[in-house]
């Protein structure tokens, strides 16, 4: 190789060597210089008037959404050393300035107490002071309740409509305050648990997660129209189809479950088989609950409804068959809770029925509580 060939090569390399470094010191830019810059942000437009609403609708009312954790206690096996560990979570929402707190009964199920975490990150131990298993309710209350954020505002359920914008907030899978948002989907819907069956419930598109549960179903001006309580789901997590507790049926329970620590249900005071019902109205082509025993003392004595009697020679002699009170129809057993539900004590109601299987009768019948 010759001299000028090594010179011609020398500078090939000097010229390579001189773009990589180029290249290295400007970032592997373009020499365009397209790309250099970070990409121009476009300004957001005005947020719109729903959106404006959710938001403050969230920051009103997310302080008043606390995190309910229940712990057990385990002693190692070696050292005998006691420690806690969380066995369940799930929300709940400050009911009154006086420390309670509304949940659902599950989340606490089997515990007498609770730990309770506030949006300012506060722990506070809690007690829990009434549950309803049937209604899938508790009311847990705070040992320390100063500097409490404000109790929620309860709105009305009664007057929901289907595709009325709903939020839910909620403890997701132990996330913290977490906001969906959806309509009502159906109202009126029933689900079975192993308490029995819910009846009556809110049914909503909002996402509802593990975690949820015991959080506020509320409406968009941020007053609580139900209690988050379970979702449909094949693999646990939200699929679109969540149930609520309706405030009505929330209000009239709570206070019953702070006062006396249980909810003290209405009644009539009769015995009903639902089976031995639908014999009876297969053969007199009648529909209702058949009264099989009225219990002494009780609304139903004092008003006058029959029950079943067998004499001596083993005739039967029907009760009166109910078929509805205040016009609300009753075909089962279970019909008869949902519609005294609706009731309070001492409120006195029409029941419609017939007696000797033919003979329609209404009579009025003040109702009291469960013994």
């Amino acid at each position: 190789m010759n001299r000028q060939m090594l010179k011609n090569l020398s500078l090939i390399l000097l010229g390579a060597l001189s773009f990589w470094l180029l290249s290295l010191l400007s970032g592997g830019h373009r020499a365009d210089g397209r790309g250099a810059e970070p990409a121009l942000v476009t300004a957001a437009d005005q947020l719109g008037g729903d959106e404006t609403r959710t938001i403050q609708v969230f920051e009103r009312t997310s302080a008043s959404v606390v995190y309910i954790t229940t712990t057990e206690r385990v002693v190692d096996f070696w050292t005998r050393n006691i420690s806690e560990r969380p066995s369940g979570t799930g929300t709940g929402f400050i009911w009154d300035d006086q420390g309670h707190i509304v949940t659902n009964y599950h989340v606490v199920a089997g515990y007498r107490t609770a730990k309770v975490r506030l949006s300012d990150q506060r722990i506070l131990e809690a007690d829990v002071v009434g549950v309803s298993p049937e209604h899938d309710l508790a009311v847990i209350r705070l040992r320390k309740r100063d500097k409490l954020p404000p109790p929620v505002a309860v709105g009305s359920s009664d007057d929901l409509r289907v595709g009325q914008s709903v939020l839910a907030i909620g403890n997701p899978f132990g996330l913290d305050h977490t906001l969906t948002v959806g309509v009502v989907s159906a109202l009126g819907r029933s689900i079975d648990t192993d308490d029995g069956a819910m009846e009556d419930l809110i049914q909503t598109d909002a996402a509802i997660n593990p975690g949820n549960s015991g959080g506020p179903l509320l409406d968009s001006s941020g007053r609580v129209i139900g209690v988050n309580v379970a979702i449909f789901s094949p693999s646990g997590a939200s699929v679109g189809i969540g149930f609520a507790i309706p405030v009505a049926t929330v209000n009239r329970v709570i206070p019953s479950l702070v006062q006396h620590g249980r909810y003290a249900r209405l009644l009539l005071g009769i015995t009903m088989n639902d089976e031995v019902s639908s014999r009876i109205n297969q053969g007199l082509n009648a529909q209702g609950v058949l009264v099989l025993k009225v219990a002494p003392g009780s609304p139903a004595e004092r008003a006058g409804i029959q029950g079943t009697e067998v004499t001596r020679d083993d005739q039967l002699i029907l009760g009166d068959i109910i078929q509805s009170i205040n016009n609300l129809p009753v075909s089962r057993s279970s019909d008869l809770g949902s519609v005294l539900e609706r009731f309070q004590l001492n409120d006195v109601v029409r029941v419609q029925l017939l007696r000797n299987g033919t003979q329609p009768l209404t009579l009025d019948v003040r109702l009291s509580l469960q013994r």
